[in-house]
């Protein structure tokens, strides 16, 4: 049954809807936030506005004199605490994730650490620094491992590594990225995405349906991801009545553990036992193809009511 999101802020604010940016996922960005842009359009905030998020974003919301802004970046800069700092700073209330939440879960190591506070299922790793011994670190480890740059996107920098004998040539392909490392014992199983989102309509927060993809690799890597007939989408997922309570519960638990507020999308590794979380996207792609309308979808909520959601929690505590 489609729900109807009640609009909580009145229609004539004004709302800068920042998209674009600096970082390398400047292009998705773009697209997620025209398509944000032309939602509130839709929904009568006429007085929306996209402001592409350069140097001189803070010159250009203190100009602007808006009274919210829709945070559609994604990437270094947008997602990471650098753009809700100064959205602090001119105290404007703004969507998604606060400076704290979103710069913890940039990063995929201090990320764990937030969860493993809170008992959330991980899977084993180690944390490589520069001038730590690579070798001396991952002798409490088994192989096959995966390298893991700290705050890259899209599976960029990643190697499974078979044996002792490949590591040293592939970490050194890893550490191209000028990251530290994070590696992880490789565990078999399937990798599901579900969504978070602060419904402050009903004073809770909603959990999407989950959406689950299998591969014709042996893990989601770039060309998974980018190339069409690679990848097999299932929503909702397949997983049987336990697990998909399981994989919500710990979902939900993890948003809460790393302190995050109005939307986020959390990532697992699922085997026959246990829903290990991977990392937290604080600010999930709204391009047309992307995981998180189609998540809400399934839950009878509409790109347009998604995003009048989004907005709604715009300003509460972060």
């Amino acid at each position: 049954m489609a729900r109807i999101v009640k609009q909580l802020i009145d229609k004539n604010k004004k709302i800068a809807v920042l998209y674009g940016g600096l970082s390398n996922e400047r292009e998705v960005s773009l697209r997620s936030g025209k398509n944000v842009y032309e939602a509130l359009l839709r929904q009568g905030y006429q007085n929306s506005q996209l402001v592409d998020v350069q140097e001189d974003v803070a010159e250009k919301l203190s100009k602007g004199k808006f009274d919210y802004a829709y945070n559609a970046l994604h990437g270094k800069y947008g997602e990471d605490g650098c753009v809700q700092g100064v959205l602090e700073l001119l105290k404007i209330p703004y969507t998604g994730c606060g400076v704290m939440a979103s710069s913890v879960c940039m990063n995929k190591e201090y990320t764990k650490r937030m969860l493993s506070s809170a008992g959330i299922p991980l899977i084993k790793s180690v944390f490589i620094q520069k001038g730590d011994n690579p070798l001396e670190k991952i002798k409490g480890l088994k192989f096959p491992l995966m390298l893991k740059p700290v705050c890259e996107g899209s599976s960029i920098g990643m190697y499974k590594v078979e044996t002792e004998k490949d590591f040293e040539e592939l970490y050194k392909k890893s550490c191209e990225c000028k990251q530290d490392i994070l590696v992880e014992e490789f565990v078999t199983g399937s990798g599901c995405t579900v969504g978070v989102v602060e419904d402050v309509e009903n004073d809770n927060l909603l959990v999407t349906e989950i959406l689950e993809f299998k591969t014709t690799h042996e893990w989601y890597d770039y060309e998974c991801k980018y190339t069409k007939g690679m990848t097999q989408f299932i929503l909702p997922a397949s997983y049987d009545k336990d697990m998909t309570a399981k994989i919500k519960q710990i979902a939900k638990d993890a948003y809460l553990a790393c302190g995050c507020s109005g939307v986020s999308r959390v990532d697992f590794l699922v085997t026959n036992k246990e829903a290990f979380v991977l990392e937290i996207n604080t600010s999930p792609g709204m391009t047309d193809l992307s995981d998180l309308p189609a998540q809400a979808n399934a839950c009878g909520i509409n790109y347009d009511n998604l995003v009048q959601m989004i907005l709604n929690s715009a300003g509460i505590n972060k």
